[in-house]
Parts: C-alpha cells; sequence; structure tokens
C-alpha cells in the first residue's frame, strides 16, 4: 500500500524528497542523512506508514521533527519514537488542536484518493508528548551536517524552517511555496508571517524545499514574497479580511 502511495525524489546523496502526491496538497517530507544521525523534516497524512519508506534509504538512528503540527504535516510521527516540535504547538499536541477529527475524515474521504484499503474512518488525530521542544537557534546535529532551527510564526504559532547550512537548504514547511498560501485562520497571525519571511530572506539560500506542490522553485519567489507583504503592510492590508489575493506563481489567502 505504501508503495504507492509516496513517490521518493533523490535531491542529492544525503537528502531525499518523500512525497504525497495523492493528496491535493501534495504534501511533501524530507530526509536529511548525516553521518551519525538521520532526521526527516514532517511527515505527511499518517495514512501509510511514512517509517517504512525511510528505512530503506537509511539504517542509522532516526528522529521526525514536524515545520508545525498541523494534521497534514505530523500523521507520520505515529511511527517514531524520537519526534521534536515547537513549544508553542505543544497544547495542540495534547488536545487542543483547532480542528475536530470529523472533519479531517470528512476531508480524506472526499479529497484523496487513498489506498483501496485504508478507510478514511479509521484515521486518528496525532497527539502526544515530544521527545524534546524546540526553540529558534536550537541546532539538530547530524554528524557534519548541523541544521538549523528557525521559528517562523504566522502559518501557524510554532512554524519552524529549518537551515541547512552544508548545502545552502532552506525547508520552508507552509511559510513559502509555489500555490496558495494561508494566512487567514485565526490562528495564524500575518504581521508575523511577513516577519518570518523577512528572517529567512537573510540566509544565503540555494535552494527552496517547500511543504507542498512544485519542487522546483526559484529562490527569486523568496523575495518576490517578502517585497509583496511589505507592500501590503504599508497599505494597511496585511490583515484578515483582506481575501485572496493572486500573484504570478503563488495566492495568499488572508
Amino acid at each position: 500500500m505504501a508503495e504507492n502511495w509516496f513517490t521518493i525524489d533523490k535531491i542529492n546523496d544525503f537528502t531525499y524528497a518523500i512525497s504525497e502526491y495523492r493528496h491535493p496538497e501534495e504534501t511533501h517530507c524530507y530526509l536529511l542523512l548525516g553521518e551519525e544521525k538521520t532526521l526527516l523534516i514532517d511527515s505527511g497524512l499518517g495514512v501509510c506508514n511514512i517509517y517504512e519508506q525511510v528505512l530503506q534509504l537509511t539504517d542509522k538512528p532516526l528522529a521526525a521533527v514536524a515545520t508545525h503540527v498541523h494534521w497534514d504535516h505530523i500523521g507520520g510521527h505515529q511511527y517514531f519514537s524520537e519526534w521534536y516540535a515547537h513549544s508553542a504547538e505543544l497544547p495542540w499536541l495534547q488536545g487542543e488542536f483547532p480542528l475536530p477529527k470529523a472533519a479531517i475524515q470528512k476531508m480524506l474521504a472526499g479529497n484523496c484518493d487513498l489506498p483501496k484499503e485504508y478507510d478514511a474512518e479509521r484515521y486518528e488525530l496525532f497527539q502526544g508528548i515530544p521527545t524534546r521542544l524546540l526553540e529558534d537557534g536550537d541546532v539538530l546535529e547530524l554528524g557534519n551536517r548541523s541544521i538549523k532551527v528557525l521559528h517562523t510564526p504566522g502559518h501557524s504559532p510554532g512554524h519552524m524552517c529549518f537551515w541547512d547550512a552544508l548545502y545552502g537548504f532552506m525547508y520552508t514547511g507552509d511559510l513559502i511555496y509555489k500555490g496558495l498560501l494561508y494566512a487567514n485562520y485565526t490562528s495564524t497571525d500575518p504581521g508575523a508571517y511577513l516577519k518570518s519571511v523577512e528572517k529567512i530572506a537573510k540566509y544565503p539560500v540555494r535552494r527552496l524545499f517547500p511543504g507542498h506542490h512544485s519542487l522546483e522553485i526559484s529562490t527569486n519567489l523568496l523575495p518576490q514574497v517578502k517585497k509583496t507583504l511589505q507592500s501590503l503592510q504599508s497599505e494597511g492590508r496585511l490583515c484578515h479580511g483582506s481575501g485572496r489575493l493572486d500573484y504570478e506563481d503563488w495566492s495568499i489567502l488572508l
């Protein structure tokens, strides 16, 4: 079942994208191999066992981390004994997630090309206590590969991007990608969203790796989004209620 659910793309000898293209949001997870440890950034919906896919690519100790704990990024954490999250989203992992399980089950059943063996009513919202709570500036050491944690709220309170200085890779989660960006939920903060984009734009990024949709993203998208959000702020429109705004390669819902 899992073989038909996941698509694996090799980025380089030590980095893989594991994608769920049968979900309309096309969620991407990233496997980072170090000399001593392996890190999985996001784990997808949890419909199929992503841990089994990871074991085909590495035999080193594993940990999973979530860019944020929305259901489509943390579902596969159920298969990992070691996993991390940002402290700001700990309440969501302990019964306070703002979306009910029934709503997620309905989205799975109605929007996903699910494996025939999978019953959406079996879906359980992932809950638990992380083995480590992360904060801005923390570094995850993998062995000759250091991953810096960047707290980038806006899409969610504890959203994180991850800076992979060895290759100049920035893993952006739901902060930046081609498609519709969401900053309209009550748990989002458009002003913080801009500050987070400005924050990651300071890094010498050579490639952007998003949480959704196309893996082929020009690094020019980052300054484009930054400039547009800055203009919206100066116009007084970077706020909830401004609606959907469409641009060349991306949109944002405020």
